[in-house]
């Protein structure tokens, strides 16, 4: 059921933050996280950090993906009474691996066309490193975290069927398990594996999957940050 609404017509901005340089932020967003009424936010201390930054004193409110869906009835309300409103996540872009999805899909099915939603680009460490990798990405496949288990091998070997670039996530505690099961399923295909994208310790690595294991096994670096792993195209 839509919500019919003949004020003004109010909006919610989906905002793409810095994923770690808080210099990574455009001066749209920046004017309009100062101007919205609410921030929501998927870590009210992450995004306070951001904030301070900007000397911006809007109010925050939690919108994790735990919450996303029950915690949009707030959201809708905030925009029935005529209220802009922006939802950030911790890092980067919004439903891009990160909450943001349910919440967009739930202004829209309760207000239809009688509200904006509007995106205001910025940082994706998705973009970042292709943009650096050296592949051949007009055309490529994200796929974002793979599974832990269930599923997990069945979309492996999937991935080396696929002749395109392919990108995916990947977590410190299991970046030498997926390295190692990449050996096994694409062998000798380029890797690019990158860390700690726009911070100090930025990170890239470019060779075989077991090249770049062995690299990480002997430099004991991988206990810290978000890896985003880009698997070249497969020869034709």
């Amino acid at each position: 059921m839509k919500v019919l609404y003949h004020g003004t017509m109010s909006t919610l901005y989906i905002i793409g933050t810095p994923i770690g340089n808080l210099e990574d932020i455009t001066l749209r967003a920046v004017r309009t996280l100062s101007e919205v009424s609410v921030i929501f936010c998927e870590d009210t201390r992450v995004t306070q950090k951001l904030l301070s930054r900007y000397e911006i004193d809007t109010p925050l409110r939690r919108l994790d993906a735990n919450i996303e869906k029950t915690r949009a009835q707030e959201v809708i309300d905030h925009l029935v009474s005529g209220e802009d409103i922006a939802f950030v996540t911790d890092a980067g872009t919004p439903g891009i691996s990160d909450p943001g999805t349910r919440l967009v899909e739930s202004v829209r099915q309760a207000l239809g066309d009688g509200f904006s939603i509007e995106p205001i680009p910025g940082a994706s460490a998705l973009t970042a490193v292709l943009s650096i990798a050296g592949v051949q990405a007009d055309q490529f496949v994200f796929i974002g975290f793979l599974p832990h288990k269930k599923g997990r091998q069945t979309l492996l070997k999937e991935i080396n069927t696929i002749w395109r670039a392919v990108v995916l996530y990947e977590s410190p505690h299991r970046i030498l398990k997926l390295l190692t099961e990449l050996t096994e399923c694409i062998g000798e295909r380029k890797v690019v594996v990158a860390r700690e994208l726009t911070k100090k310790f930025e990170e890239v690595q470019i060779g075989s999957p077991l090249d770049i294991k062995n690299f990480f096994e002997e430099s004991r670096t991988v206990m810290k940050g978000e890896f985003v792993v880009v698997i070249s195209p497969k020869k034709q």
